[in-house]
C-alpha cells in the first residue's frame, strides 16, 4: 500500500503523489520502442557471444559485452525520454540482462577455464540473488527497480543507483578482463554475493506486501 508520503531520490520526504515513479496500468504494453531495443541488444549480444565461443575469439566476446552494456543503457534512456517506461519492459530488461551476462561469462570460461570459480560465484549472485532482488519491485506499484528509493533508500543505493549498478554489472568483468587475476575476481564476486545477501536480508525485514485474496 502506498503511503501519503514517500522518499525522494535525494533522500527527502515528499508527497507520494508528486513523484513520477508509479505505474500506469493503462499504459502497460509489451510493444514499445524500449522493448524493441531490449530485444535487439539481447539477440545481438548473445549471438556475438556464441560466435566468440565458436571462433575462440576474446575480442568478439568483449564486443558482445559492450553490445549488452550499451544496449542496456540505451533501452532505459529511450524508455524515459519517450515516456514508455512499463513494468513489463522492466521485467524483460532484468531477464534479458541475465541472458546476456550468462552468454558472456560462459563464453569467457569456455576460453579461459581458470576463471571458472569466480565466474560461477558471480553468476550465482547475479542470476539468482540479484534477480530476485530486482524483481521484488513488482510487489509495489512502482514502474521499475530504478524507483525503489520510494520503498527503501539504502536498498536502492546499494543495488539500483548508478554507482550500485556500475559495481554490480561492470566492476567484476572489467577487472577480470584487465588484470586476469583469478583471486581478485573471486574476491569481488564473493563480496558482491555478501552485499546482495545483506540486501536480501533487509528486503525480508521490510516485508514484501501480499495482495488480499
Amino acid at each position: 500500500m502506498v503511503t501519503a508520503t514517500a522518499m525522494a531520490k535525494d533522500g527527502s520526504t515528499v508527497d507520494a503523489d508528486t513523484l513520477d515513479v508509479w505505474t500506469d496500468l493503462a499504459g502497460e504494453r509489451i510493444g514499445t520502442s524500449a522493448t524493441v531495443i531490449t530485444f535487439v541488444r539481447t539477440v545481438g549480444s548473445v549471438v556475438l557471444a556464441a560466435l566468440a565461443a565458436r571462433q575462440e575469439s576474446l575480442t568478439l566476446l568483449v564486443v558482445a559485452l559492450v553490445v549488452y552494456w550499451v544496449g542496456d543503457s540505451l533501452d532505459g534512456f529511450v524508455a524515459r525520454v519517450r515516456g514508455c517506461e512499463t513494468r513489463i519492459g522492466a521485467v524483460l530488461d532484468v531477464l534479458s540482462d541475465r541472458f546476456c551476462a550468462a552468454a558472456f561469462y560462459l563464453g569467457l570460461v569456455w576460453l579461459h577455464h581458470e576463471y571458472a570459480v569466480p565466474v560461477f560465484v558471480y553468476l550465482a549472485e547475479f542470476m539468482v540473488v540479484d534477480c530476485y532482488l530486482s524483481l521484488a519491485f513488482l510487489a509495489w506499484p512502482v514502474r521499475s527497480p530504478n524507483y525503489f528509493y520510494v520503498i527503501d533508500r539504502p536498498l536502492w543505493l546499494w543495488n539500483w543507483s548508478k554507482p550500485g549498478k556500475t559495481v554490480n554489472s561492470s566492476l567484476f568483468a572489467v577487472l577480470l578482463l584487465v588484470t586476469g587475476w583469478v583471486w581478485l575476481g573471486a574476491v569481488i564476486a564473493a563480496a558482491l554475493l555478501v552485499m546482495k545477501s545483506v540486501s536480501l536480508a533487509r528486503l525480508a525485514r521490510i516485508g514484501i506486501p501480499v495482495p488480499a485474496r
